[in-house]
């Protein structure tokens, strides 16, 4: 005879209890929905050389993954879309003008050795793409610090500029010049003032009419796929307010104490891969911390670093995203540990 059950004895199985339905190719498909906004931005204002870029980057990552997973014998994992995110994401890292074979090296890096070689995904220690781009940076720097001139450039150049290079610049059909933040690292540098970059430039800065990687010019897109990600519940506003706001209360200091060589807080926001980094990259799953403490301490984190490399006018890099993130994915186990929640009836 079966002995009777006690109304008040619960059965607990081992975890997972219940299942949100989330899905690894779910997060991902998300993620890549996001990222369509920036794309369909970058193809307006690189043309043929966005579709060209992101697809050899996803091309090669797919085929980098597919390789790994065979000479690992390990269950093939291309069918859970995060080599097409960790392609999207480097591609959108790149400058326009970038030969195809340099970015297929800086994907295969991404998969190979930033993935793969770590065991895949859920146990690499570093955000893939980004580790791809400062592979590149180091290895083919001239390549990925070359732009075109855009419309801002152009404007301030002609504001700054005497008569005599006036005259000679109406003789230039195209010219090569810095991102917005490379012209100002190099103004810091010369120890000259920043007159030019003020709101009146923040409309085009904002929209992404203006020279830099593929990806991260154009603001508003990038805040189209963020807010998708928040509404889906892939992200949480954690580390890009921490990040961002770091960011603001950092630039907005220096600009009250050296308001003639400083960015306004608001262009430092719309800059370069901050709006990238912060919403897409510096919210991986598997690269940062899992408490939300540990996700603002991350973020302050990334926004410290960032403005050390962008402000000190001794570096060599004008943008800091790429390092910040990747600096502070090594510290995410310690903050995982320091930030860990105490155990239910532990003191």
């Amino acid at each position: 005879m079966k002995p009777e059950v006690s109304k008040d004895l619960y059965i607990i199985s081992s975890s997972p209890h219940t299942h949100c339905g989330a899905s690894v190719e779910r997060i991902m498909l998300d993620v890549v929905i996001a990222l369509l906004p920036a794309f369909a931005a970058a193809l307006w204002f690189f043309r043929l050389d966005a579709l060209r870029l992101t697809t050899v980057c996803v091309a090669t990552c797919l085929l980098a993954e597919w390789v790994c997973r065979k000479a690992m014998r390990r269950v093939n994992s291309i069918s859970d879309l995060s080599a097409v995110v960790t392609g999207m994401l480097l591609a959108f890292n790149l400058p326009p003008a970038l030969p195809s074979w340099m970015a297929a090296a800086g994907s295969l890096f991404a998969i190979v050795v930033a993935k793969q070689v770590f065991g895949g995904l859920g146990y690499n220690p570093f955000n893939p793409a980004l580790a791809g781009r400062a592979f590149m940076l180091i290895s083919f720097t001239g390549a990925m610090t070359t732009w075109s001139a855009s419309e801002w450039i152009l404007k301030v150049r002609w504001a700054a500029a005497d008569a005599a290079t006036k005259a000679t610049e109406t003789l230039v059909d195209a010219a090569t010049s810095a991102t917005p933040l490379g012209y100002a690292k190099e103004a810091l540098k010369a120890g000259k003032d920043l007159p030019f970059f003020d709101l009146s430039l923040l409309r085009e800065f904002f929209l992404g009419n203006v020279n830099g990687c593929i990806g991260e010019t154009s603001a508003l897109a990038l805040l189209i796929g963020a807010a998708y990600l928040l509404v889906r519940k892939v992200i949480t506003w954690h580390i890009p307010a921490a990040y961002l706001l770091t960011v603001l209360i950092y630039a907005a200091v220096l600009r009250l104490a050296a308001p003639a060589t400083s960015l306004p807080p608001l262009m430092h926001l719309v800059s370069g891969g901050l709006m990238l980094g912060a919403f897409f990259m510096a919210t991986d799953m598997v690269t940062t911390p899992v408490t939300r403490r540990g996700m603002l301490v991350f973020g302050i984190g990334c926004g410290i670093i960032t403005m050390l490399i962008r402000t000190v006018n001794s570096g060599a890099y004008p943008e800091g995203v790429s390092f910040a993130i990747l600096v502070m994915n090594a510290f995410t186990p310690l903050i995982n540990r320091a930030t860990r929640n105490r155990v239910f009836g532990s003191n």
